[in-house]
C-alpha cells in the first residue's frame, strides 16, 4: 500500500520509522516530499499555514498506510517555527528529518519594480522559514546527537529573470546550509540543500498571491508577461522540459536519508541541466 505513494521509493526502508517534519507540505513539492517520505516508511508531520491543502495532505497519506498528523503554522515567524517543533517533541518524541520546502516567488517583475513591502514579503515568504525552522529544530537534534535537515534552494540562485528577492531569499538559504553544516556537523547532524528548477505543480490550492491566510496581494504591473518568459526558460536546459514535483521529493528524500549519511554542506541542483 505505503509503495503506491510512489513506486520508485526504496522499499519503505530509508526512511522506516523516522519523524520526519515537511514544511510548505499542503501542495506542490512540500506534499511530493510528505508522500515520497512516507513512501519511505517515515512517519510524517504535514506543516502548512492553510488548512485545506494540509488536511488533504493527511488523507492522502493515512489512506497509503502512513502515520501522520499535521500542524497548522505560518513559519514566517520565529514563534510559529518554535511552535511547530516544540508541538512535535511534545507528540513524537523527537524529530530526525526536517524538511523545509516552505517559500516560493511571490511576484515576477524587474527589480527596480519591487516595493519595500514586497521585498520585505519576499524574504519573509522564502527566506525566513528556513531560518526560524532550523533555530527551532537543531538544539532538539544536537539533544539527540543525530539529525538531518534537506532545505530547498532555486535554481535561480544561478540564473533567472524577474524574481531578484526570491533570489537572494534562496541564496541565503544555500549560505544557510552550508554555515550549519559546518558547526553541527561534530553533533551527528547533516544539513544539505535541494535546489529545483522550474516545476510543474498541478496541485496548487493556494495562490502565490496569498499573503497570509485570507490576505491576498496585488499582481504587479505586467506579471503574466514576465512569469510566461521566465516559464519558457526551462526550453534552454539540457533535458528541455520542466520538472515534475515526485522528482524533486526524490533528490529531498536521498538527502534525508541514510544514503547520504557522508553527505553535508551541499546544494543539489536539481534543475534539468541548466
Amino acid at each position: 500500500m505505503i509503495g503506491e505513494l510512489d513506486p520508485r521509493a526504496a522499499g519503505a526502508r530509508r526512511l522506516k520509522d523516522k519523524i520526519c517534519v515537511v514544511t510548505g507540505a499542503g501542495q506542490g513539492i512540500g506534499r511530493a516530499t510528505a508522500r515520497r517520505f512516507g513512501a519511505e516508511g517515515a512517519k510524517v508531520i504535514v506543516a502548512d499555514r492553510v488548512a485545506t491543502g494540509a488536511v488533504e495532505t493527511v488523507r492522502q497519506l493515512e489512506a497509503a498506510g502512513v502515520e501522520a498528523a499535521m500542524i497548522l503554522a505560518d513559519l514566517g515567524k520565529y514563534a510559529e517555527a518554535q511552535r511547530l517543533i516544540r508541538e512535535t517533541v511534545a507528540a513524537w518524541g523527537r524529530i530526525d528529518v526536517l524538511a523545509n520546502i516552505v517559500g516560493g516567488t511571490i511576484w515576477w517583475q524587474p527589480y527596480a519594480n519591487y516595493s519595500e513591502e514586497q521585498i520585505n514579503r519576499e524574504l519573509e515568504r522564502s527566506l525566513f522559514p528556513t531560518l526560524w525552522c532550523c533555530s527551532a529544530a537543531l538544539p532538539v537534534m544536537v539533544e539527540q546527537k543525530a539529525g538531518a535537515i534537506v532545505n530547498v534552494s532555486s535554481a535561480i540562485v544561478r540564473r533567472g529573470l524577474y524574481r531578484t528577492p526570491y533570489a537572494v531569499a534562496k541564496g541565503g538559504v544555500e549560505a544557510l546550509t552550508r554555515s550549519l553544516a559546518d558547526e553541527y556537523g561534530r553533533h551527528g547532524i547533516r544539513v544539505n540543500c535541494v535546489a529545483p528548477g522550474g516545476t510543474d505543480t498541478p496541485d496548487r490550492v493556494t495562490s502565490r498571491l496569498t499573503l497570509a491566510p485570507g490576505v491576498v496581494g496585488e499582481p504587479a504591473p505586467g506579471m503574466d508577461e514576465y512569469f510566461r518568459e521566465t516559464r519558457d526558460d526551462y526550453k534552454r536546459l539540457a533535458l528541455a522540459r520542466r520538472s515534475q514535483v515526485a522528482e524533486q521529493a526524490a533528490a529531498i528524500a536521498f538527502l534525508a536519508s541514510d544514503d547520504a549519511s557522508f553527505i553535508t554542506g551541499q546544494t543539489v541542483r536539481c534543475d534539468g541541466g541548466t
